[in-house]
């Protein structure tokens, strides 16, 4: 295996990029853009090799390193990743440089600093690989919190109307289950100390650890709570309409791509093998939250007349269907719901940043204002269609094949669930083809005419955008075994420390021939 320390310079490159952008001068916007581009595209190309590099067959914790920190509590620069997290890794990677490119004119007309937008962007990206990457609690929860400043930046100084409300909203729920994790984090710490004779935050080390029935299920609510909200889960969901519908179109790729992410990586990689016992004392909870959230969020969407916080509601019933694939603790939900989680990440992030394409030409989110605009622009009326059914999980595109894991592997264990979960489907359909038909469908909207912008369709960077996620999204539905190799071997390996196993296949009796 290579001894090269991919983790910690995936980690720090964007933020040195994020130092050298800044000091820019904002006479000189273009430049500022161009070095951002160009060091993101370093990462993608180092996560790439590093994504080539990993041995699906081999352990599965790989590319590990470990850096002194603070002595006295045990906590250190700790890095590894598993597939799970590798894909993740790789989903960063690719947004990260897409949404520098979408947003090249983005701010150009803001009284806001140019640099500093991109600045931000390449700081978000070095929280959100440290985040995935960290294999020391503390240091998870340091990236945990940190993150939470560039993208409060981003939607309160860059984002759109409300946009100072939206921040603040987003960053007090986020903040607030950042201190409930804390609590449980110090819990942790004080219970390991106490049984291992020394204090330490080391994942595997804390793993091992036996703890009572109550304080294993309060140290669980702690972490649950927590990436309930980041999520976001039913009822801890109300933040993110508000945050996707303020925030730059850039940013809220990010935001409902990668970020919501978190919640839910947080539950595979701390709630279950942290915390076994609890984790299946819980699991209905989290069966009922995420059906709530599949029905309540599809409704809502259905109800929407601004196309920024109706893509946001989508991913709260997306979010749904990912929870039900963890909690049902079989090896197919499971490699479902993180399939669904890149899946997602593709299809909900090029749905952001092509409503972000037409919500720039015709100065206005709201659905009603639009109107047949596919006919003045008929590639970008394409691109928006191919958005939206991926996001609705079409046959033929990746979305589909997680979604078709999860109610798989949920249906083997809770029928009823999976049953009900199906509702989802129909509605998305609903909320997805109606945004469709009155947004670039039907008769043309005699106003849109008279919008210059209206009047241009997609350019060569746009196009440049766009194509990668569509690729995917086709390439990963017919063919998703590069990426189906990889989860395996962790999903089942997390499934394992909580002591579930897939059930046995049913043979039905018959007589016969």
């Amino acid at each position: 295996m290579s001894s090269f320390p991919y983790l910690s310079v995936l980690t720090g490159g964007p933020l040195v990029g994020a130092a050298v952008v800044a000091c820019l001068p904002r006479s000189r916007p273009v430049l500022a853009k161009t070095v951002a581009l160009i060091w993101s595209l370093a990462v993608l190309v180092l996560t790439a090799v590093m994504y080539a590099t990993f041995n699906a067959n081999g352990a599965r914790f790989q590319f590990r390193e470990s850096y002194q920190w603070i002595p006295f509590w045990g906590a250190r620069f700790t890095f590894e990743t598993d597939g799970i997290a590798l894909v993740m890794l790789a989903l960063i990677a690719l947004l990260v440089p897409l949404v520098i490119l979408a947003s090249w004119h983005d701010v150009d007309n803001s009284k806001r600093s140019v640099p500093t937008y991109f600045a931000l962007l390449l700081a978000l990206e070095c929280t959100m690989i440290g985040v995935f990457a960290a294999a020391d609690i503390f240091l998870f929860y340091v990236f945990f919190e940190v993150m939470l400043i560039p993208m409060y930046f981003l939607i309160g100084s860059y984002g759109g109307q409300r946009r100072q409300y939206a921040a603040v909203k987003f960053f007090l729920y986020s903040l607030v289950g950042g201190l409930l994790m804390l609590a449980a984090v110090i819990g942790l710490w004080v219970v390991g100390r106490d049984q291992l004779g020394h204090g330490t935050f080391d994942w595997h080390q804390l793993t091992q650890l036996h703890m009572s029935t109550t304080t294993e299920r309060w140290l669980f609510l702690g972490f649950f709570v927590a990436f309930a909200i980041k999520a976001p889960f039913f009822p801890f969901h109300t933040w993110l309409p508000d945050a996707g519908g303020a925030a730059p179109a850039g940013a809220g790729a990010l935001l409902v791509g990668v970020l919501d992410k978190v919640g839910t990586f947080g539950i595979l990689r701390y709630c279950l093998p942290l915390f076994p016992h609890a984790a299946k004392y819980f699991a209905p909870l989290g069966l009922v939250l995420a059906l709530v959230g599949i029905i309540y969020g599809a409704l809502l969407a259905i109800g929407q007349n601004d196309l920024k916080r109706l893509v946001s509601y989508t991913s709260i019933a997306h979010f749904g269907f990912i929870g039900i694939g963890i909690f049902a603790f079989t090896t197919q939900g499971g490699t479902g719901a993180v399939l669904y989680m890149l899946n997602h990440g593709l299809a909900t992030g090029l749905l952001f940043l092509v409503v972000g394409m037409l919500v720039a030409r015709r100065g206005s989110a709201q659905v009603s204002d639009f109107g047949g605009a596919g006919k003045l622009m008929p590639v970008l009326g394409g691109v928006f269609f191919i958005a939206g059914l991926a996001s609705l999980a079409l046959p033929g595109t990746s979305p589909f094949i997680s979604e078709f894991l999860v109610l798989i592997g949920t249906f083997t264990v809770h029928k009823a669930v999976a049953v009900i979960a199906t509702v989802g489907i129909i509605l998305a359909a609903a909320y997805v083809l109606w945004m469709i038909q009155r947004t670039t469908q039907g008769t043309l909207n005699p106003a849109l005419e008279k919008v210059p912008g209206m009047r241009r369709d997609m350019s060569v960077r746009e196009k440049v955008v766009v194509a990668p996620l569509i690729v995917l999204l086709l390439l990963l539905g017919f063919y998703p075994k590069p990426v189906t190799d990889v989860i395996n071997p962790a999903v089942k390996a997390t499934f394992s420390q909580i002591g579930t196993s897939d059930p046995n296949p049913t043979v039905a009796q018959g007589g016969g021939k």
